[in-house]
């Protein structure tokens, strides 16, 4: 009997606790890690298995399956603990013996007796993963899918709308562990402030661009590693909410919803946890010397006073929280207008893969339907309250163009629609209309944003 490796059990306890609570497995090991003890080295070991098994878990049920007499042959606890295995021989390439040895001795830690089983289902696969993925990846829809641990029908998606090769490089790098980016809060200190304090340490911190050559995105920074932001001797600034984590292409975002001049009264929509909140006025500090008046609204009333609590950690001035239905304003607003709105928008979030992996075995095809049909009914209505002459941005987290182009197309045919036009806010190569990026190895993740006037 071989011992344990305690960053091994760590991953089948992050699996079935997302599993039974329907949570994100990082947000699992985020709460797990710091109370597990492990060493450095198997709490970066946990964290490559526990979010590997969450990107990939559709797959390896399917490998698993296939080394079954039937997929009702285990329970749920199982097959949590033969993932990990499997994960490692499928994606890690790791030796069959040691893979299934340890295997065995998971699945005997959740469910004793079912561990002769176990080591049957491993010696099987140990043998299987030479097949892997069952077909030419080059040609065949269902070879590329599992060989980027992507359900058919996603990736199906993926080609008809970006291309094979284009959709290739998508689903691999929407596997890479996601970069560390963090943005200054200008109202609380400053980018010389921050570089100083890490510079003492002896590491250099770089501005962020969306893509090599393009403008720099105004406090954002890209962390040298994960653990500068967790271990490193500026961690104060983390503390006292000078500093936040955040994607650069989300800061990027952040930075064009402003207009050049200040606007009188400026709404967001979809304010979540405040993280866009914190961004939008410290990028207000920036350009006007001073926080705008802001409203913050969003649907969850959880969200809304989560909100509450982190602007005042982080000095955010709100001058109204609202907890309602952005497709049903009229009893919240009245005749109420903004020189200017921003809707974060729901959507399927296909852009943060890196950071939620899952995401991609809980989307269904009809997901993506409703959330366009959100989106464009949040669209309609706030365009409503927003005056002649202001601007309305809409932003998500996705990369099809059913949630993106064409939500805006499909407002743009409405009534109110036909009072705005578009505002090119291109800041990458890949759109001459609106700020759109791509999920690259080192990059950022993918976002999309529209900027409209109204012109009436």
């Amino acid at each position: 009997m071989s011992e344990l490796n305690p960053a091994r059990l760590l991953a089948v306890h992050v699996g079935a606790a997302a599993r039974n609570r329907d949570a994100f497995a990082g947000d699992v090991l985020d709460a797990r890690l710091g109370s597990s003890g492990l060493s450095r080295e198997d709490r970066a070991f946990a964290r490559v298995l526990s979010l590997g098994v969450a990107s990939s878990w559709g797959t390896l049920d399917e490998v698993i399956d296939r080394c079954l007499r039937s997929p009702h042959d285990i329970e749920a606890d199982v097959r949590d603990a033969l993932r990990v295995s499997t994960y490692e021989m499928i994606f890690l390439e790791k030796a069959g013996h040691a893979a299934v040895d340890q295997g065995v001795e998971l699945v005997r830690s959740v469910q004793p007796k079912a561990a002769g089983l176990a080591n049957a289902v491993l010696r099987k696969i140990s043998i299987l993963k030479d097949e892997f993925p069952f077909g030419d990846p080059s040609s065949d829809d269902a070879a590329l899918a599992r060989s980027f641990a992507f359900p058919l029908w996603l990736a199906s998606v993926l080609i008809d709308q970006m291309g094979r090769s284009a959709a290739a490089r998508f689903m691999q790098a929407s596997n890479t562990p996601a970069p560390v980016f963090f943005g200054v809060n200008a109202v609380k200190s400053d980018d010389a402030s921050v570089k100083r304090a890490f510079a003492r340490d002896g590491i250099e911190l770089h501005q962020a661009r969306i893509f090599e050559g393009g403008p720099a995105i105004p406090g954002c920074f890209r962390a040298p590693a994960a653990a500068a932001v967790a271990d490193h001797a500026a961690r104060h600034f983390f503390d006292e909410g000078k500093v936040l984590v955040s994607d650069a292409a989300a800061q990027c975002i952040a930075a064009l919803v402003l207009p050049k001049g200040e606007p009188a009264d400026f709404l967001e929509v979809g304010s979540g946890r405040g993280t866009k909140t914190i961004l939008l006025q410290s990028n207000a500090q920036r350009r006007y010397g001073h926080q705008m008046n802001l409203t913050a609204l969003d649907s969850h009333g959880f969200k809304t006073e989560l909100l509450r609590k982190r602007a005042q950690k982080y000095g955010t001035s709100i001058n109204e929280t609202v907890c309602a239905d952005a497709r049903d304003l009229k009893d919240v607003f009245g005749t109420r207008m903004f020189d200017g709105a921003f809707i974060d928008a729901p959507c399927t979030g296909l852009g943060t893969l890196r950071r939620h992996p899952e995401i991609r075995w809980r989307l269904t095809p009809d997901q993506i339907g409703r959330a366009v049909d959100i989106g464009s009914a949040m669209l309609e209505e706030v365009a409503q309250y927003v005056r002649p002459g202001g601007r309305l941005m809409y932003a998500t987290c996705t990369v099809l163009s059913q949630e993106n182009e064409y939500t805006i197309k499909r407002f743009l045919d409405t009534p109110i629609g036909r009072s705005y036009r578009i505002v090119p806010c291109a800041v990458t190569p890949h759109s001459r209309l609106f700020c759109k990026t791509v999920v690259t190895v080192d990059g950022c993740d993918a976002h999309f944003a529209a900027s409209l006037q109204r012109i009436d």
